[in-house]
């Protein structure tokens, strides 16, 4: 299969690292030292699950040298968006599948605005990983988990092609959802809320998890997230926020969401497609949102200092 990385970071970098090796037909699309790196040297992971390094690499900055593919692996940073689309452009035939693996939901409306359901699947991931250097990626933790569905949650051929490529990729495990909507999410209740959070308190998982006060903000910030996505028509559990908090007292102590490693490091983040997301969607459908309104005004100068504004 030939696959475009599209978005060549932590997570892209991770999954198309994968599948490489595996010796799929993958292009990792990367700018920069990243790109050069990757060229010369291939791409190194450093994985919790075993190093390895795909080398030589297909890499470019120039999708529409690569022409036609059979699926987009879409990892980019949810405020990237809006230029990856019209660089994907020259990537589309008529049976490309476009996996997007962005954080946040209000993405999935642009995609489908922009290619159709003829083109874009659902698609969710877990993993904590950072770019160590160019060239090279760390996971640091987290088992490396990738959910995918058709949204209209029909089974497909296409979907059973991929559910088999993944399968088949060591120390990855596979989901097809009965609905990746309500998949996606339940991700964007967790993440939204535990990026949040750790940006706001600047503490990993671990020590706002254990705060009685940090805790109590974490499950109102996911509890009105799905309050949102309920009133939208997604019927996500009652015992949703729960099970939840569950999942997130087992994970490793140091784990740090990505929004919150680009702020503490001054880069800009996705403030706006995460806690900013839940703030208009909740306004949209009558949801109160005061835990992530707090959140957001604390956090926005730093994010606008990031961006130069």
């Amino acid at each position: 299969m030939k696959i475009a990385v599209f978005g060549s970071g932590s997570v892209g970098g991770y999954f198309g690292g994968r599948l490489a090796l595996a010796g799929q037909d993958v292009i990792f699309i990367a700018r920069g030292a990243h790109l050069t790196a990757i060229t010369e040297s291939g791409l190194r992971v450093d994985s919790i699950g075993g190093d390895f390094v795909v080398h030589p690499a297909q890499a470019t900055d120039t999708p529409k040298s690569i022409g036609y593919v059979n699926l987009i692996i879409l990892a980019t940073k949810a405020w990237q968006l809006d230029s990856a689309l019209k660089e994907m452009q020259p990537l589309i035939g008529e049976g490309t599948m476009i996996l997007p693996l962005l954080n946040g939901i209000e993405h999935m409306d642009k995609l489908l605005a922009a290619f159709g359901r003829d083109h874009v699947l659902g698609g969710l991931c877990r993993i904590s990983a950072v770019i160590a250097a160019p060239g090279h990626i760390r996971h640091v933790g987290v088992q490396p988990f990738i959910a995918f569905g058709e949204l209209d949650r029909s089974k497909s051929a296409r979907v059973e092609s991929l559910r088999e490529i993944f399968v088949a990729l060591d120390g990855i495990t596979v989901d097809v959802p009965a609905d990746i909507n309500v998949a996606m999410w339940e991700k964007f209740v967790f993440i939204s809320a535990t990026s949040g959070v750790g940006a706001f308190t600047g503490q990993t998982i671990g020590g706002f998890r254990s705060n009685p006060e940090t805790r109590e903000m974490l499950i109102n910030a996911m509890n009105e997230t799905a309050t949102i996505g309920r009133a939208r028509g997604v019927p996500l559990a009652d015992s949703l926020v729960s099970d939840t908090m569950q999942r997130i007292d087992k994970l490793q102590p140091d784990v740090t969401a990505s929004m919150q490693k680009d702020m503490m490091e001054g880069r800009p983040s996705e403030l706006n497609e995460q806690t900013g997301a839940v703030i208009r969607m909740g306004r949209a459908v009558g949801v109160p949102t005061p835990t992530h309104e707090i959140i957001y005004a604390r956090l926005l100068p730093l994010e606008n200092k990031a961006r130069g504004l």
